[in-house]
């Protein structure tokens, strides 16, 4: 097997820190996918590190007085319960660097055609508030970012995560050059959802084919469509049909077959794609890391 050497990987070593492993977030897999790609040689000299982020990075994206209450540890006992995560200044320290790290992979993207993040995909973010594990929405702050300077002009947020990216699609709703589409399972969290330009929810236990079938027809039709300067892919691990948290029945194989479509089907195009990992959820983290390097491994493949 064969691996590009110039894929450009993004990554930064506050990704992870100590954190309680029993957690059904696992704040480890970021270290641990950086230590699989490095096993499987998909790191080299690729590597890109973010800056480091503060609150001012993200003023312009989230409510102001959010972010800063936010970094300060200044939210309420309830609005942390939301988020799900337990305030520290390492988690601080992360959360306002992989929008950073989002932001470097789409660029990266759009000057090599492909490059990866080895972290991000916080779809649940919105623009004054933290839920499902994520306190910052690196997606809707790259896209926007990208569209104000001029970088792009327009982005296609392509998420396939098994859970509806409602924090990207409320952020970014009255946004005309970026378009939100969310790929999930209907039966599961968020249990209210916000609409994305294009919602399509699945029936809990979906398989491989019908599933791969969505997938190509949809991308497909949307790259017609819009033709977009950019393809942001949020490439979740959650449809896997032992996760934790996923209800969808999607096989190993069937992973590795929906990330070496996107990729291929963009870059047949001629459409720059960044990917992020976007969630999953696993008891076994070794497992876990392996799961997210599949889209690392498909895009050096390429």
């Amino acid at each position: 097997m064969s691996f590009n050497p110039n894929l450009p990987l993004v990554y930064h070593p506050n990704y992870s820190f100590t954190f309680d492993p029993k957690h059904r977030f696992v704040m480890s897999k970021f270290a641990r996918l950086y230590e699989q790609c490095k096993q499987q040689g998909l790191i080299r000299n690729n590597l890109y590190r973010p800056s480091l982020g503060t609150p001012q990075r993200l003023e312009h994206i989230h409510c102001e007085n959010y972010i800063w209450d936010l970094w300060h540890n200044r939210l309420s006992e309830k609005s942390m319960r939301r988020i799900g995560l337990p305030w520290s200044e390492p988690l601080m320290a992360r959360t306002f660097t992989a929008p950073l790290g989002t932001l470097k992979t789409a660029q990266l993207a759009l000057k090599h055609g492909i490059a990866c993040h080895l972290a991000g995909g916080t779809h649940h973010a919105h623009y004054d508030f933290g839920s499902g594990f994520c306190m910052v929405n690196d997606l809707a702050f790259t896209a926007t970012e990208l569209v104000a300077t001029k970088q792009v002009h327009n982005v296609l947020i392509f998420d396939l995560d098994v859970h509806q990216g409602d924090g990207t699609a409320a952020m970014l709703a009255h946004n005309p050059y970026v378009f939100t589409c969310s790929i999930h399972c209907e039966k599961n969290f968020p249990f209210r959802k916000h609409p994305s330009d294009l919602d399509i929810g699945l029936d809990n236990y979906l398989e491989d084919q019908a599933y791969l079938n969505i997938v190509k027809e949809t991308l497909t039709g949307l790259i017609d469509d819009l033709n977009p300067s950019l393809v942001l892919y949020d490439a979740g691990v959650d449809i896997w049909q032992h996760d934790t948290l996923g209800k969808l029945n999607i096989s190993w194989q069937g992973l590795q077959k929906r990330d070496a479509l996107v990729l291929s089907t963009c870059q047949a195009r001629g459409i720059p794609i960044a990917t992020v990992i976007g969630g999953g959820y696993d008891k076994d983290h070794h497992r876990l890391a392996q799961r997210h390097s599949i889209v690392v491994e498909q895009a050096a493949l390429l």
